[in-house]
């Protein structure tokens, strides 16, 4: 039997030329995939708040007075001044 196993005759370069054009292929097609399931995602969320009643994207802060004001003698969580 034969030792070399191309049938289409190329030489050694251009095998390893086009080996290595398809995997980069290959790796920027993983990378497109990802990038359209990521634009998919952020539409899916943009959908999504187009869907919710108008008072819902007017309605205030959930988060109570007393966790966004500090209180005397206690320092703030990001108050670098106080270490």
């Amino acid at each position: 039997m034969s030792d070399q196993n191309d049938i289409f005759t190329f030489s050694r370069e251009s095998r390893l030329r086009m080996d290595v054009l398809g995997l980069m292929m290959k790796g920027a097609g993983y990378a497109a995939l990802l990038v359209v399931g990521i634009w998919a995602f952020i539409y899916v969320i943009y959908l999504i708040g187009l869907a919710l009643p108008e008072e819902s994207k007017q309605a205030g802060d959930p988060t109570p007075i007393e966790y966004s004001e500090t209180k005397p003698g206690v320092p703030a969580v990001y108050d670098t001044a106080a270490e």
